[in-house]
This record gives C-alpha cells, sequence and structure tokens, in this order.
C-alpha cells in the first residue's frame, strides 16, 4: 500500500532584527508574535544584562520611536530623583544608575580596585595613602588621578554635569563618587568616602 504523502512543512516565518542607537543604549527592533516590537538594553561591550525598556508600536517606526520616548522620561525621571550631596552639592544618582554605570563603563583593574576598597570601608571611608595601596600605586597623586578619571567616566555616563575645568583637577572627578570626611588636622584633610548609593552598587557587582 503506497504511503501517503506528506503535505510540506510550511517554514516558519521569520523577521529581521534591526539594531539602532538612542542615548547610551542599543536598540533592537523587529516584528515578533505579529507585533512591531522595540527594545533597549546596554550598548556593547558591557557586563550590564538585561532589557532597559520595551514599546510597541503599529509599524516598526512607530515601536521605536515610542521607545525613544520612554527612554527619555525615564532619564528625565532618574535626573529629578537626585539627591543633592550636602558636603559637595554635586548631584548624587540613585543605586541603580550606579549600578548601571559601574558595569558599562570602561574602568581599569585598579579603578575597580580602589572603589571596591572604599565600598567596603563603607561610611568610614580610607585615607589617600590605603586608596592608593589598594589599587598598588605608590603615589598618591597617581591614585587620585586614577580615581578622579573613574568619576569623570560615570559621570558621563550618566551626563551628570562636569565642570568645564574638571579634566584639570584632580579631585574634580572624584567628588562624583564621594566626598571627604572630616578633617583631623592641618596634616590630614580627611578620609574619602564614596556615597551611599555608590557604596551599595559597587558591592552588589562583586
Amino acid at each position: 500500500m503506497p504511503k501517503a504523502k506528506r503535505s510540506a512543512e510550511k517554514p516558519a516565518e521569520t523577521h529581521a532584527i534591526h539594531l539602532s542607537e538612542h542615548s547610551r543604549y542599543q536598540i533592537k527592533s523587529g516584528r515578533l508574535s505579529g507585533e512591531y516590537v522595540a527594545r533597549a538594553f546596554p550598548k556593547p561591550p558591557t557586563n550590564a544584562r538585561g532589557m532597559i525598556a520595551e514599546a510597541r508600536g503599529a509599524t516598526e517606526e512607530a515601536a521605536i520611536a515610542a521607545l525613544h520616548d520612554l527612554i527619555d522620561a525615564r532619564e528625565v525621571r532618574r535626573a529629578d530623583d537626585r539627591r543633592a550631596d550636602p558636603t559637595t552639592g554635586v548631584a548624587v544618582p540613585s543605586t541603580d544608575e550606579f549600578v548601571e554605570a559601574v558595569a558599562q563603563v570602561a574602568l581599569s583593574r585598579p579603578q575597580r580596585a580602589m572603589l571596591t576598597a572604599l565600598a567596603l570601608a563603607d561610611d568610614e571611608g580610607l585615607s589617600a595613602v590605603r586608596v592608593a595601596s589598594a589599587a598598588g600605586y605608590k603615589s598618591n597623586a597617581s591614585a587620585n588621578r586614577a580615581l578622579a578619571s573613574a568619576g569623570l567616566l560615570i559621570a558621563s555616563y550618566l551626563s551628570l554635569e562636569v565642570t568645564p575645568d574638571a579634566a584639570a583637577s584632580a579631585h574634580d572627578g572624584i567628588l562624583f563618587l564621594g566626598y571627604r570626611g572630616r578633617q583631623r588636622n592641618d596634616e590630614d584633610p580627611g578620609n574619602w568616602i564614596l556615597h551611599a548609593e555608590l557604596r551599595e552598587a559597587v558591592r552588589s557587582a562583586g
């Protein structure tokens, strides 16, 4: 008895995923289950994971436009929610913002070592000598420059306000990360202390 012929299986419909960028995020858009979807992710290369935001629309362009609006509104809301540090007056990002920034920016191993040491020191902070030692620096000035550079990288990523002469100052960049503790005497300017939000972010990343 001849075998019944199998009906040719229709290949699954596939749709291309399109890549674009908006602000500091990578946008992936396309058609998914009959709907046009756009999703935002951290730009590669990055250690950050997970979707940042998602939007849908009648067309792919509409979904992308809606996602841009979501991202822009999110950035405005985040900026409005930042607290002002009473010591420096700098706007301090939330822990979630710092988590994203620490995972995204290209920090060197010594920079991460200093941030980790300061995070573990909690609100006692560390002297400049101990901060330098944590990253293997023999010079406090070199450690300060590296830490300030880390602060400026994070500030740039989070669109924090940077003064025009920040790059020329050894301390301006550090002020985006934390502040000086109580000055004990004329020769001791006080320990460096990370903002509580950044301490939590660094500890969670470790």
